[in-house]
């Protein structure tokens, strides 16, 4: 009997210990419109489901919601006891900022191109145009043609700064390169992206700029090479990609998380985060294209990337719409 009573208080200690973990959990719920899949929404499902696996938060999110849907679905997780929410609300500002005044106790980190809005709405972006400048100098030294294709979702600003920048990369180590720029009007539309692609290709572009997919999927059926955003896919594509600008979203989460967790969450910019100094974002690891770029051209990407994370060189941000140079 006794033997029994204590096993059933271990056992119910052991639950109230698990009840008190579980609410110091943050409830974390997240917003997309698009899969989770795409680039872009990716990176912030992956830094999400790490502090989830870490148990440092309880996390929910929708995916492929449409604009119109945008703001009824927020309202839902705001509702639903969920301390922050995290999305990208750039189609949709308006309705975004609107449920954030109406639940001023629940903290928002949304992707935006707009300023915070006090006291509860909190920003980022991608700002990753320092690796996406050494993958241009890549670009650059690789390109045989001196021609590179560029495949964009939309013109807007989180997109023309990181092309820019591409561009600045190329032309620092090669002049003569020149640009095919074109835009498909989607964020998730591969089949569209790599029929842009191709059309690249047959104007003479050796190397594309993947900043969606479907456009290393075109280079490796005509055998060309792609220059990956946003996410790593070297790996699936070992002979094609031959670097990417890789986006890290957990120091910006993990600092979202934080400050929510500790009642000291309030509306700033946290764009800051996704640069290099923060690890925010990197130059991926060559892969199988480690010995394939020449040495020369990687010694001068090493010591701008160093340039860089020592403050030395500042890429420059352009946010206006990149054309095409090709002839």
């Amino acid at each position: 009997m006794l033997k029994s009573a204590a096993l059933l208080t271990a056992a119910a200690l052991a639950a109230g210990a698990g009840a008190v973990h579980a609410q110091n959990k943050l409830k974390v719920a997240a917003v997309y419109t698009v899969p989770v899949e795409q680039q872009w929404v990716s990176r912030i499902h992956k830094a999400l489901n790490a502090a989830k696996d870490r148990g440092e938060i309880e996390y929910m999110f929708s995916e492929k919601v449409a604009n119109a849907d945008y703001e009824r679905v927020m309202r839902e997780f705001a509702e639903k006891g969920n301390t922050l929410v995290v999305g990208e609300s750039f189609a949709v500002e308006a309705a975004a900022r609107k449920v954030a005044k109406d639940y001023p106790k629940v903290s928002f980190l949304m992707g935006s191109s707009g300023k915070p809005q006090a006291p509860n709405f909190a920003v980022f972006d991608n700002y990753i145009q320092e690796p996406a400048y050494l993958t241009g100098m890549i670009a650059g030294g690789m390109t045989k043609s001196n021609r590179i294709g560029m495949v964009g979702g939309y013109p807007i600003p989180e997109v023309n700064r990181l092309m820019h920048a591409f561009m600045a990369g190329a032309k620092e180590v090669n002049p003569k390169v020149e640009f095919t720029v074109t835009f498909i009007g989607s964020w998730f539309d591969p089949p569209k992206a790599k029929e842009a692609a191709f059309a690249m290709v047959e104007t003479g572009a050796d190397i594309l700029y993947a900043e969606r997919f479907g456009v290393s999927d075109a280079a490796k059926e005509k055998g060309k090479l792609a220059i990956g955003n946003v996410i790593n896919t070297q790996p699936q594509y070992p002979d094609t990609v031959v670097a990417s600008a890789l986006w890290n979203m957990e120091p910006t989460i993990d600092r979202a998380i934080k400050a929510a967790k500790d009642g000291k969450f309030k509306a700033e910019d946290y764009g800051s985060y996704s640069m290099m100094k923060h690890k925010g974002s990197e130059l991926a690891p060559l892969g199988t294209f480690e010995a394939k770029v020449p040495k020369d051209l990687m010694d001068k990407v090493r010591a701008r990337e160093k340039a860089i994370q020592d403050g030395k060189f500042a890429v420059k941000v352009v946010e206006t719409e990149p054309k095409s140079t090709a002839k």
